[in-house]
C-alpha cells in the first residue's frame, strides 16, 4: 500500500513539475518560406500562363460583343424591328456570356491556385512540425494571417523559418517579406 501511495505521489509531483515548465513558443514566416521554395516560381508561372489564356478568351468575347454592337449602331433604323430586336437579344446574351466567363475565369484561377498550393502547404506544414518537435517547441505561430501581422514582437531565436527551409533542403536567401517588429 505504501508503494502505491508513493508511486501516486511521485506521479502527481512529476505531473505538477511538468505543468509548471514554461511553454516554448516559436513562429514561422510561411510567406518567406514559400518565397524561398523552387516550387513558388513554377506555381507562379503556371498561374500566369492560365491567367493569360483566360484573358485571351475574355478579350475575344469582348471584341465579338463590340463588333456586334458597332454593327447594331451602324444600321440604326434602317433594319426591320424584328432584326433589331434579335440583335438586341444577341447583344444581351453576349454581355451575359462575358460576365459569366469573367466569373468562371476567376473561379478557375482560384481553383488552380488551391490545387497547386495544397501540396506545398502540406510539405511546409510537415517540415514545421518536424522542426518544432526536434527543437522542443510546444507551439508554433505564423507571423501573418491574411496579410495582417499576428506576431507583433518575437525574438529572432523564436523564428524557425530558416530551420524549416533547411529541413526541406533549401538554402535560405535574404528575406523578401517584412519580419515581425522588434
Amino acid at each position: 500500500m505504501k508503494k502505491i501511495v508513493f508511486l501516486f505521489a511521485f506521479g502527481l509531483a512529476a505531473l505538477f513539475a511538468q505543468a509548471q515548465s514554461p511553454a516554448k513558443i516559436g513562429f514561422a514566416d510561411v510567406e518567406y518560406i514559400f518565397s524561398q521554395m523552387p516550387e513558388a516560381k513554377q506555381i507562379e508561372t503556371e498561374l500566369q500562363t492560365l491567367q493569360t489564356q483566360l484573358k485571351k478568351q475574355y478579350d475575344g468575347k469582348v471584341a465579338e460583343f463590340q463588333k456586334k454592337l458597332q454593327e447594331y449602331q451602324a444600321y440604326g433604323n434602317t433594319v426591320p424591328d424584328a432584326v433589331r430586336q434579335n440583335t438586341e437579344r444577341e447583344l444581351q446574351q453576349l454581355q451575359q456570356n462575358i460576365q459569366k466567363l469573367e466569373q468562371d475565369s476567376q473561379e478557375n484561377l482560384q481553383r488552380k491556385q488551391v490545387q497547386l498550393m495544397e501540396p506545398v502547404y502540406t510539405k511546409v506544414g510537415k517540415a514545421i512540425e518536424e522542426v518544432a518537435k526536434a527543437n522542443a517547441f510546444t507551439m508554433i505561430l505564423t507571423n501573418q494571417v491574411s496579410g495582417l501581422d499576428v506576431v507583433l514582437y518575437a525574438d529572432d531565436q523564436s523564428d524557425i523559418s530558416d530551420l524549416v527551409l533547411k529541413k526541406m533542403g533549401i538554402t535560405p536567401q535574404a528575406a523578401t517579406t517584412n519580419p515581425p517588429k522588434k
